[in-house]
């Protein structure tokens, strides 16, 4: 029997070099790196063009740009956060990344069309960055597009509204690559509940992304057909009806808060475990409410349309399906702490994002439960309060599960380890950073600070000045993050195979992994997270 020689992922893979060697790469790992690349960009312009809008509310009155130049950054500021980060950010880098080494396979079902998703994906970005730089300027809708806005204001609304459809594409079809691939390519003896507990989540999340993505698109296109051809669906102008765009648009967003906020659960079930070194608690009960998940978030849009003038009926049943969908939710914090009950903690840095990211959610959580309530929402809808709870449930949830994400598989993807020392730093800066950037934006919806102003009246300028002074210290945390990864990557000591004693699959092979993951298939004969 010969043995394949080891040749890691990282090393030129095809008939080309350097970096159109990784544009014609279909090695899920090197298409999850991309993504990677791509994404880290695009957070950095996002976070950069929220700096500026944070200082222009640091005082009230004008103090660096006018009204149209802030409605138009804080809609590039959304499109690039909500379509170019979040929706794709966990799922594409680490879903791509790893997910088919948990589940034993040598790479994903359709390794071609993954390589094109990143392709669509890349185009959809450049056009959103374009819609920025043509046309009658930026568009200045917010990212949601409402109508009647989006139907006539002059500005560049159409190239902004095709990236956003564009985008679409991408998901969708990475959605379908991960579910051919969860259901064909597990490893001999994997069956369903010895999976671990990130590819369910992906698997759950790649529903919603199959089945909700294509009715955006749909609207997209009505959106795209009014403006172009005046053809009435929204505008009341043309015998539309903007009421059915709110509909149509969350009918897909709020599932698609669950395309950003299942993965991330996933990603703290794979941590919790591992620095605990327990067997997960109540692993059925955590795979099953994601599809619970999944499932009940599609019947739960309505919540963000209390105001709207619907049925009396309608608001209660939306109300009390919101509830529903916050059980299965707390199913899995519940079953992460008692995980952590008697276990051998070890609080490295993974660790401390993943209890950062278990607090944050469930101030997130629990402020939507008050948004989801009837009386709580009519008098908080359109507030600071909703956005500090929609950044406590996507930069809370996503995106510091994403940095757990990082941290954790950082070893494995570069076989380089980062200093945990400034990575603790930095985990500390950005927790306080975050929390004194978004909390004083609970106080100032309670004391009626409406939301997407670019001005305000004085009694609100302590808040303001809190919040902006936050969004700095978050800032230098961000830094400080990434200088400390890409100098470890670059210049860091090797790292072991399994630094942390992890259980699942992707640990038992080397690091960085090779390039078709296993020399041989492997056999799975017991649950994951195994540590008894």
């Amino acid at each position: 029997m010969t043995t394949i020689p080891y040749k890691s992922y990282l090393e030129p893979q095809g008939k080309y070099t350097g970096l159109l060697d990784w544009l014609t790469s279909t090695d899920h790992k090197r298409i999850g790196l991309m993504y990677m690349y791509a994404i880290g960009i695009f957070f950095i312009i996002g976070v950069l063009l929220g700096l500026l809008m944070r200082i222009e509310l640091f005082k009230p009155g004008e103090t660096i740009m006018g009204p149209q130049t802030y409605n138009g950054i804080f809609t590039v500021h959304g499109v690039i956060m909500i379509f170019m980060v979040v929706i794709p950010g966990l799922s594409a880098v680490f879903g791509n990344l790893f997910m088919p080494i948990q589940i034993g396979a040598k790479d994903v079902a359709f390794p071609k069309l993954n390589l094109l998703s990143w392709y669509i994906f890349m185009a959809g970005a450049i056009l959103a960055v374009l819609s920025q730089f043509t046309g009658n300027g930026p568009p200045d809708t917010g990212w949601t597009f409402y109508a009647p806005y989006s139907t006539q204001t002059g500005t560049n609304v159409l190239m902004a509204v095709t990236a956003a459809f564009v985008l679409g594409f991408s998901s969708i079809l990475t959605g379908l690559n991960f579910i051919v691939t969860i259901h064909r390519m597990r490893a001999p003896g994997m069956t369903w509940f010895k999976m671990p507990l990130f590819p369910w989540a992906l698997y759950s999340t790649a529903w919603i992304q199959l089945l909700a993505t294509p009715i955006v698109g749909i609207t997209l296109l009505m959106l795209i057909a009014e403006r172009v051809f005046k053809i009435g669906f929204f505008d009341p102008a043309l015998g539309g009806d903007p009421i059915l765009f709110q509909h149509l648009f969350w009918i897909y967003s709020h599932p698609a808060v669950y395309v950003m906020i299942l993965p991330a659960m996933g990603v703290i079930t794979e941590i919790i475990p591992t620095f605990c070194q327990r067997r997960i608690f109540g692993y059925k009960a955590i795979a099953l409410s994601s599809i619970a998940i999944a499932g009940v978030g599609y019947l739960v849009w309505g919540h963000h349309m209390y105001t709207s003038g619907m049925s009396f009926t309608a608001r209660w049943i939306f109300s009390f399906l919101t509830f529903i969908v916050a059980v299965p939710s707390a199913i899995k914090v519940f079953n992460w702490v008692a995980t952590m009950y008697k276990g051998s903690i070890a609080l490295k840095t993974p660790f401390l994002y993943a209890l950062a990211f278990i607090f944050l959610f469930m101030i997130g959580g629990l402020t939507g439960l008050s948004l989801g309530s009837l009386a709580t929402d009519v008098y908080v809808h359109d507030t600071a309060y909703v956005v500090a709870h929609f950044h406590y449930i996507i930069f809370g949830g996503m995106g510091f599960a994403f940095f757990a994400a990082l941290h954790y598989w950082f070893p494995k993807m570069y076989g380089k380890m980062y200093n945990q020392k400034i990575a603790d730093i930095a985990w500390l800066i950005l927790f306080f950073g975050f929390n004194m950037l978004y909390f004083p934006q609970f106080v100032l919806g309670l004391q009626g600070l409406p939301r997407r102003y670019y001005d305000y009246m004085p009694q609100f300028e302590t808040g303001e000045v809190l919040s902006t002074i936050g969004g700095f210290v978050l800032f230098i945390g961000i830094i400080m993050m990434i200088t400390n990864l890409i100098r470890a990557a670059r210049n860091g000591p090797q790292a072991p195979d399994n630094p942390w004693g992890g259980k699942t699959l992707e640990w038992t092979i080397p690091s960085p992994p090779p390039m078709e993951n296993f020399d041989t298939p492997p056999v799975v004969s017991k649950e994951p997270y195994d540590y008894e």
